[in-house]
Formats: C-alpha cells, sequence, structure tokens
C-alpha cells in the first residue's frame, strides 16, 4: 500500500468515526480546540470545514527557516521543484519536498514578512504577506479543510484562513484577506543556474518526515480529489492542472500547446518543459514531467498558482477558464 493510499485511508477514517451530530456540533468543537476563535464570526458555513484527519498543527509548520547557499545543496533532484522568491537581499528557494510535509513555511524577505504556504490537495502555492493592520500574524495548519483546501489559522486570534484565497472565513479576522506575494515555480536546476548565489530552505533539525519522497504518490492522476464534496467542473478532468491568475485561469494543457500565451491584459504565461509532478512516483526526482510555468506582465513576475481544475472551479465557480 503506497503512503498516499495510507494517508488517504487514514484521514477518511477519523471523519468516519465522527459522531453523526458532528456538523451541528463544529462550532462547540472547532472553540475547544481554538479557545481564542470567535465562532460567531463567520463568513462561511461551518459545515464546510472537514476534518483532515490530522489534529491543529499535526502538519507542523516551519517558523524558524534554515537556509544554505546554492553551492551545499546535495540531493535535490534536477527537475525537482523549487517556489522561490527575489528581492534586493537575494533569491530564497523552497523546496517542493519539504513543503509537501510541512506546507506553511514563514520567511522574511527583504524586510516583508511572509508565508510560503503550499496545500498538496488542491496543488495550490500562495505566498501572503503576513502583516494585517500593522500586526504581523504567524500561521499553523489548522487540521480542517474547506473544498479539499488548506485551512489555515494565525496564533495570534486564531482565525481560520481559506488557503486557497487568503481570506479570514472564521473569527476575529473575517472580512481580512492577505496580501499575495508574487513567486515563481520552477526547477530546481533552472534556480540554481539564474541564481548561483540564492539560499535554499534545508529541513529543520526537528523534522523527521521522508524528504524527497511523497506522501501523496499517484494522487495527481486519481480519477477524483480526495475529501471534496463539492461540483466537478465540467469539460475537464477534475485533477487536471491549470494556471490561475486572479479569478481567471487556463488549463496547463492549453498552455503548453500556445506558449506564449498573451492576454489583452498584457500578461505573458510560458511553459518550459522539465519539472516533476510532486505527486506521481514515490520518490519527487522520479515523477513525470509537467513542466515549468511563468506567469509575467511587462517583465515583472505576477503572482499565479497551479491548481488542480475541481479546486479552481469550487472556489470561483463563475471564472474565466480557457480549456
Amino acid at each position: 500500500m503506497s503512503l498516499a493510499h495510507r494517508v488517504i485511508i487514514g484521514a477518511l477514517t477519523a471523519c468516519l468515526l465522527l459522531p453523526v451530530g458532528a456538523a451541528a456540533e463544529s462550532a462547540r468543537s472547532l472553540q475547544k480546540e481554538f479557545p481564542k476563535l470567535d465562532v460567531t464570526r463567520s463568513a462561511i458555513s461551518l459545515r464546510e470545514l472537514q476534518s483532515g484527519g490530522v489534529p491543529r498543527d499535526g502538519i507542523p509548520a516551519i517558523l524558524d527557516p534554515m537556509f544554505v547557499p546554492v553551492r551545499e545543496v546535495t540531493g535535490l533532484g534536477e527537475d525537482e521543484p523549487v517556489i522561490f522568491l527575489v528581492g534586493s537581499c537575494g533569491a530564497f528557494a523552497f523546496p517542493y519536498r519539504i513543503l509537501i510535509w510541512h506546507e506553511i513555511v514563514h520567511h522574511d524577505q527583504c524586510g516583508v514578512p511572509v508565508a510560503v504556504t503550499y496545500c498538496p490537495l488542491c496543488n495550490t502555492s500562495m505566498v501572503f504577506d503576513r502583516r494585517v493592520d500593522g500586526t504581523v500574524l504567524s500561521f499553523g495548519t489548522s487540521g480542517r479543510l474547506r473544498n479539499s483546501d488548506l485551512v489555515m489559522y494565525d496564533h495570534q486570534t486564531e482565525s481560520l484562513w481559506q488557503q486557497f484565497t487568503g481570506e479570514a472565513i472564521v473569527g476575529l479576522q473575517v472580512g481580512k484577506t492577505l496580501n499575495v506575494v508574487p513567486a515563481r515555480i520552477e526547477a530546481w536546476h533552472l534556480f540554481r543556474e539564474e541564481f548561483p548565489n540564492g539560499r535554499v530552505l534545508v529541513p529543520p533539525a526537528w523534522g523527521r518526515s521522508a524528504y524527497g519522497q511523497t506522501p501523496y504518490e499517484g494522487y495527481d492522476s486519481a480519477p477524483e480529489p480526495f475529501l471534496f464534496q463539492g461540483k466537478m467542473p465540467r469539460g475537464i478532468d477534475p485533477m487536471a492542472r491549470v494556471v490561475r491568475v486572479g479569478t481567471s485561469a487556463w488549463s496547463l494543457t492549453y498552455v503548453r500547446k500556445n506558449s506564449p500565451v498573451l492576454t489583452a491584459d498584457g500578461l505573458r504565461i510560458e511553459w518550459q518543459e522539465g519539472q516533476n509532478s510532486v505527486m506521481d512516483r514515490a520518490a519527487i526526482s522520479r515523477g513525470r514531467d509537467v513542466g515549468n510555468v511563468r506567469v509575467t506582465r511587462e517583465g515583472s513576475d505576477v503572482d499565479y498558482s497551479v491548481d488542480f481544475a475541481f479546486a479552481y472551479r469550487a472556489f470561483y465557480p463563475d471564472g474565466e477558464l480557457v480549456k
């Protein structure tokens, strides 16, 4: 049995063991686990939240990251993906072989406190500015999902935040949205070649995960998503990748066939071969090639994510999707 199957069965079992009245009692259970959370303020129905099979912080965020120079990195496959930030202070890369086990990494990028986040179940990568109304927030994993997407919580108010959109969905922060910071997702060798003086995230000293292996083997070729109760998208495989910019998206197949894709509002969406899927083979470095995507406007990077189609349609049911 693959790691992915064990993860999925364990989480599904946890959900099936919930009492019949669990949905109605979700406010009570949330407050028990998050005593500072104001459950009376909610932008969603609490019934939309599901257990991901792990408790609060069961997937531990990295709050104090460690980096090493590019020249000291060993073991990363040439085509393994990294998400990276570039600024006056340098370039910092976050390998997905680490993100897939921790989902949230805190970082100070040239004076801007950010959270680098990744939800494997939706394949969604977002980098957020952690400042809200002059306060720097820190985040952890809540153990909850909504539309199969990671729900984060902040340590300061224990409000719940949707990783896909950056919106606060339950608690004192409802009505607030985190600002997105543009980042690029490319193969390790591309980052290394462009930024030979860059720095790269390494596993925390306390980490005990099988870095380099994926706990989601075969997930991106599954017939349907895990722990998703919404409607499946029409005209596209729910597990197909789409490139999302704002509320619009283009299927990865379309981008690959038509690269570069040029839009009326000045976007340039490019595809280049040579990036491993992190949810295909057990060893990430052996995952099939899904390619690299870059999105720019007038030469400057634009924030984007490469999501599964089901997740895009769940959060943006009326969004424009070019297939």
